[in-house]
């Protein structure tokens, strides 16, 4: 049962990861057919960001008293219906408008799962275990990245977003059969009876009360957790700049560097590639050395690969750093919302990932934003991969910064 969990939550952020790479495919196609410049599709990209943003603060704080089965369903219908939707727009305002409304289910899609997952998973095991639950979300854009080159030139870019509405079909259904409800949830609305009948069918023990959900935003800035709030937004900001902004323009980039479409997609793809190699290796280093030195060490890795990257080295180092940088980047992030979701107590889990997703979302937006000014700038697009590795030395600093936490009591084993 508790494989099951874990399948379905990464199954839908594998969709999640879709959406997070499909428009950077399908910009080229979007810019010719509506004639938008390339800070214009920056601003497009940025909408669905904003989105999430809401949909993270909002539904990331409302799940812990809605129930998170409950929001887990809810987001995936949303976004699903409004990928489709995304399809059918007939000018850059309507499919800009789409996009924002879409990022609100998907914002309100990752601290549900996030939660689900650190609470069902093997205490042993689980930055592990969340890393191979979030590597849906780079598997997704994979799909998206291998699937953009032969439809793309063949159907066009809407057949892309008509994909994303998959999981009304593939998820779902699924998630409404099996998926069961937060034990943490369950036990915090008094629900004991409930709780007990659950734990013994899944084979865990009952997490005990706790009060702090009363209490809402107002534990995360609250003595002892205000510092490390502060320090998760911050480097949850720098992770998500870097990871929305390559996946944004990183295809844009290598063309301007000279490389046909083709390639350029093929970077993408190996990108996401790295990311899952790497958070699946970064996961297991967590749980036997802890969390802090191995984000603190994926943040360098990604300053040192987007700097070597700016030089322009040849083709074979090219993708040997592109897929380190997908580690340092994604699997930063995944390794960052494991940390978060373990360091609060049980009834405030998905509000304090809910947070750290909302505030890093920020930077999500500003990375499509200052991505597309570049490259539209006299500078280049090469200076983007300098602007991304200030970005991410200033990740690395914030977690050096970290707290040492133990797991708040409410954990359950």
């Amino acid at each position: 049962m508790r494989l099951l969990i874990i399948v379905l939550c990464g199954l839908a952020l594998a969709f999640d990861g879709y959406d997070l790479v499909v428009y950077g495919t399908t910009i080229k196609a979007l810019r010719e057919e509506w004639g938008i410049s390339a800070a214009q599709a920056g601003t497009i990209g940025s909408a669905a960001l904003v989105g999430m943003l809401v949909g993270a603060l909002l539904v990331g704080t409302l799940t812990d008293r809605w129930g998170r089965r409950r929001t887990f369903l809810f987001s995936v219908a949303w976004f699903s219906v409004l990928m489709a939707a995304c399809a059918l727009a007939q000018d850059p305002d309507t499919f800009l408008v789409l996009r924002f409304l879409a990022g609100i289910g998907l914002g309100g899609l990752m601290p549900t799962a996030a939660t689900l997952t650190i609470e069902y998973a093997a205490e042993k095991h689980r930055a592990f275990t969340y890393a191979a639950m979030q590597s849906g979300y780079a598997i997704g854009g994979i799909m998206a990245a291998t699937l953009a080159i032969p439809l793309l030139p063949t159907a066009g870019w809407r057949v892309m977003y008509l994909i994303g509405a998959a999981p009304l079909v593939l998820v779902l259904p699924l998630a409404w059969r099996y998926l069961p409800e937060s034990l943490e949830y369950l036990v915090s609305r008094g629900r004991q009876d409930e709780a007990r009948q659950l734990a013994a069918r899944i084979g865990v023990p009952v997490p005990p009360p706790s009060d702090s959900a009363r209490n809402g935003v107002r534990t995360l800035v609250q003595r002892p957790y205000l510092r490390r709030t502060l320090l998760f937004w911050l480097a949850s900001f720098c992770g998500l700049l870097l990871v929305y902004g390559l996946n944004t323009w990183l295809p844009e980039i290598m063309r301007a560097s000279g490389y046909p479409l083709g390639s350029a997609l093929s970077f993408l793809l190996v990108f996401n590639l790295g990311s899952v190699a790497g958070a699946l290796l970064g996961g297991r280093l967590s749980d036997r050395h802890g969390a802090k030195p191995v984000i603190l060490g994926s943040f360098a890795l990604a300053a040192i690969c987007a700097a070597a990257l700016s030089t322009n080295p040849g083709q074979v180092a090219i993708y040997v750093l592109i897929a380190v940088a997908g580690y340092g980047t994604i699997g930063t992030m995944h390794l960052i919302n494991a940390h978060v979701t373990r360091s609060y107590p049980a009834g405030v889990r998905a509000t304090g990932i809910g947070w750290a997703l909302g505030v890093g979302r920020l930077g999500a937006i500003l990375g499509p934003a200052v991505g597309g000014l570049i490259i539209d700038s006299s500078l280049g697009a090469g200076w983007n991969f300098y602007f991304f590795a200030v970005v991410a030395v200033l990740g690395a600093a914030a977690v050096a910064a970290f707290p040492r936490t133990r797991e708040p009591a409410g954990a359950p084993a």
